[in-house]
């Protein structure tokens, strides 16, 4: 352990009077219940009975009886408040040779809930060892009130110990709040407790309220996927192994949002949204039509739309105030949309192929394109069900297409030939996802060539349908051209490919990845690691908020008849797609950024680089940022291991932290424990790499891919989430072509999202692209617990320094016009990956976790 923490709080001499200052912060919900009966109870209470019980604890046994030494009791009376904290004071009266405090038991006697932000106990005479008379309690937690039933609430000082330093009083607590954690997987979870413990996606369906709401588990042979959070939810009527979904998704007590959080998200905006907005649009000039024009597209940010009176629409004018504005004092409502910079700054670059390549390394999905490493392309789908596995794009067309640059054998051996493949992992369900209304669906390939000035070409796209109903497979290649119907079917192909990329961005890259994927280190962490082991305190900021936002995502977005399956090509069949996706393509080993971008043939390693990796595309704004905030992560968590952990038997020897990898692999992703590249827990580097990997996918790689979802998604046409209609070449009928031919505006726009399904999306990444007034950014803040730690708190101001050199870099190199592919005319600057932010929609900043 490190050896360099000063607050100890030794008691030696005669018994001694210390005094707790206890700091609650002030809450919405506490100050309202004060008006009632509950306020009246506690008024009383406070004024003959007791408020806050506490009991201090020994940390070391006593050496004569080897039983741990009965505890301190005070009462904690309130004493007064400033801004929004509560304080309440104690006086303990502590015997001769008590020791050490190593924690405190807290037993709250109102009759509300109370959030404790820290305790500290003052009055300790310096020691040889300390130059601390206080020792401090960092609590940041729910304190359930007297008439929950639960045990009282015990919380450890701020000094960490690795499980075999335990001082001897303390291991039967350590021991004990770690069995509450984990609960005894009986029973539903009611909103007070902190119970972790492991369920499969079986939630998402609500066949009792319609059968074609019915949907699979995930999670298991048959759809493998990361496990979530246990409710204890019934099961449906119809399907035994189906969980009935509720309004109120239990998430432990102090995973909830605060109340700062919940204002900026109204606790349930996404709610919100669907339940208010949509009925109102529904009502007004939108439809499930098409746009009429690109105007009507314009208009969304430009002149607005009027809502009709309705007091759920004034809720949302509080809630969403960018999305519904005031219309002077008529009190009427008006949903009109910020302009995003992505438009302000040009606003047909959407139009442009020079922006839709730039976007794959720029853009919020950077982390699919990779290196063409084998020719001729081919698919490893079953050619008896999918058709012939050979790609329509051969040498001949793309040597066309590059003509006169060079040939595809020297463009590979040169490294210049990229690729955005959707094929085999959409191909199997394109027949499926065709038979629902309103949608159509394609496997595809895109290639890229880079050319000589460091950005990528687009060169063609493949569309490809499955035989189906007797017809063989229809495959088409479309490229870049000038004549009228080529430059047409072009942007439609591309429009195409734009849906299936912002489907698996929010399905894959996005949800799986940073959200799906961390829930499990959450439970495992709070179930394996004790709140004093200095790894969960290492990883507890990267966990925040994390599981409240996917508990809100599985009851509204990712739920059946949810936005993303309302809005997105796949509709009912999405939550499947990103379960096939976790089978064939999610592995740990990939999700640290250096190999997922050598995985991707993006980058080599090389030990003279910078970051020890030489990138093959060297304008690349997400892997030249990512990589800087990469380091930066990994040398600050080398530093803090190096403190509790000098050698390999220490991280062997350490069971919580063996039992905390182990749940992981083998419980939190099931369905993976049998694979191969799971990495070993050996040494203290295997450590480091663990854990830089887990907070750069809560941090950076979140970041990456959700703060900018409202600059380059909110004009719809950018980025589409849907494609309507099939390509007019495919099985062309006398009507679709004539349309097609007469008006290809109209068949562009009618391929779009609709007015409701468009206008839905806007709304819902408005708010996901957010940051809200309380965020925590990575390297921002120092840890209360690590303040007294003379050794950590040096490595964290390194860290913390570091991240403000990284703001500086990023805005030189965004400055710098000779990287076309992050400057230019017109173009955003890539600010994903600065670490800080103000709040509100920016389009940059990293915070600590997946937050939102």
């Amino acid at each position: 352990m490190s050896n360099n923490s000063t607050s100890t709080g030794v008691v030696k001499a005669a018994p001694t009077t210390v005094k707790a200052v206890v700091t609650v912060v002030q809450t919405v919900s506490g100050a309202v219940g004060r008006l009632g009966i509950s306020g009246v109870l506690d008024f009383i209470t406070q004024l003959f009975g007791e408020n806050l019980v506490m009991e201090l604890v020994a940390a070391e046994l006593d050496p004569e009886t080897g039983l741990e030494k009965p505890t301190v009791k005070a009462n904690g009376r309130r004493s007064g408040s400033e801004d929004s904290e509560i304080y309440y004071k104690a006086n303990f009266k502590i015997p001769e040779n008590f020791g050490e405090i190593g924690a405190i038991l807290i037993e709250n006697k109102h009759y509300h809930e109370m959030f404790i932000k820290s305790i500290v106990l003052s009055g300790f005479a310096s020691t040889s060892t300390s130059t601390s008379d206080s020792v401090k309690f960092s609590c940041n937690s729910w304190v359930h009130h007297r008439n929950d039933g639960l045990q009282k609430r015990v919380f450890f000082a701020d000094k960490s110990y690795l499980p075999r330093e335990t001082p001897n009083g303390l291991e039967r607590y350590r021991q004990n709040e770690l069995e509450v954690l984990r609960g005894d997987g009986q029973g539903e979870r009611k909103s007070a407790e902190r119970i972790y413990d492991y369920d499969v996606y079986n939630d998402l369906g609500d066949p009792d309220s319609d059968d074609d709401l019915a949907r699979p588990v995930l999670g298991g042979s048959v759809h493998p996927y990361p496990r979530r959070i246990s409710t204890g939810r019934p099961k449906t009527k119809k399907d035994p192994l189906s969980e009935s979904p509720g309004s109120n998704m239990y998430v432990p007590r102090d995973e909830e949002f605060s109340e700062i959080k919940n204002l900026q998200f109204s606790a349930d905006t996404v709610f919100s949204v669907l339940r208010a907005l949509l009925p109102s649009l529904e009502s007004t000039i939108l439809s499930s039509n098409e746009f009429p024009h690109f105007a009507a597209i314009d208009a969304l940010f430009n002149e607005g739309i009027e809502l009709p009176s309705d007091s759920k629409v004034g809720v949302l004018r509080s809630i969403i105030p960018r999305i519904v504005k005031a219309i002077s004092n008529s009190g009427k409502s008006l949903l009109r949309f910020e302009t995003p910079e992505f438009i302000d700054r040009d606003k047909f670059a959407w139009f442009r192929d020079a922006e839709f390549a730039r976007q794959t390394l720029a853009g919020i999905n950077p982390c699919v394109i990779k290196l063409v490493t084998e020719w001729p392309l081919k698919s490893n789908l079953d050619p008896e069900v999918y058709g012939p596995a050979e790609s329509a794009i051969t040498t001949e067309l793309v040597e066309l297409e590059i003509g006169g640059c060079t040939t595809v054998q020297k463009a590979l051996e040169e490294k210049k030939l990229f690729i955005i493949d959707y094929h085999d992992v959409f191909l199997p369900y394109v027949n499926k996802v065709r038979q629902l209304e309103g949608t159509t669906f394609y496997g595809s390939r895109t290639l890229f060539y880079l050319t000589s000035d460091g950005t990528l070409r687009p060169v063609a796209i493949e569309l490809t349908r499955p035989p189906v109903d007797g017809k063989p497979q229809w495959k088409q290649v479309f490229k870049p051209t000038w004549d009228a119907t080529g430059v047409w079917l072009w942007r439609l192909a591309k429009s195409h490919v734009l849906a299936h990329d912002s489907g698996y961005h929010e399905l894959v890259t996005h949800w799986l990845r940073s959200h799906a994927c961390t829930e499990p280190y959450i439970i495992a962490t709070n179930r394996q690691l004790s709140a004093m082991h200095p790894i969960y305190r290492l990883l507890h900021p990267h966990l925040r908020y994390t599981m409240k936002i996917n508990a809100l995502a599985r009851g509204g977005l990712i739920n059946a008849g949810g936005i993303i399956e309302r809005a997105f090509s796949p509709g009912k069949y999405s939550m499947e797609l990103s379960s096939v996706a976790y089978d064939k393509l999610w592995q740990f080993n990939l999700e640290g950024l250096p190999a997922d971008l050598i995985s991707r043939g993006m980058a080599v390693e090389d030990p003279t680089a910078p970051h020890g990796l030489k990138l093959i595309i060297e304008d690349y704004p997400y892997a030249n940022d990512g990589l800087l905030m990469w380091d930066a992560i990994k040398k600050w968590i080398a530093d803090y291991v190096a403190c509790y952990y000098q050698e390999p038997s220490l991280v062997q020897s350490d069971d919580e932290l063996q039992a905390w990898w182990t749940e992981i692999r083998t419980v939190g992703h099931a369905d993976k424990k049998d694979a191969t590249w799971w990495p070993e827990l050996k040494t203290p580097e295997d450590l480091v790499g663990i854990l830089t990997t887990v907070i750069w996918v809560a941090s950076g790689h979140h970041a990456a891919v959700n703060f900018g979802q409202f600059d380059f998604g909110a004009y719809f046409p950018n980025r589409p989430t849907i494609a309507r209609t099939q390509m007019p070449t495919e099985d062309p009928n006398d009507e679709a072509t004539k349309q097609f031919m007469e008006r290809p505006e109209e068949f562009l726009l009618k391929s779009f999202p609709s007015q409701i399904q468009a206008t839905t999306i806007m709304a819902i990444i408005d708010v996901l692209s957010t940051h809200s007034p309380d965020e925590e950014y990575l390297g921002e803040k120092i840890r209360p617990y690590w303040e007294d730690d003379r050794v950590i708190t040096a490595a964290f101001e390194q860290f913390n320094g570091r991240m403000k050199e990284i703001e500086g870099i990023i805005d030189g190199r965004n400055a710098d016009t000779n990287l076309r592919n992050r400057a230019g005319a017109g173009v955003v600057p890539y600010q994903l990956l600065k670490p800080f932010s103000e709040p509100g929609v920016t389009g940059k900043g990293v915070p600590n976790s997946v937050s939102i």
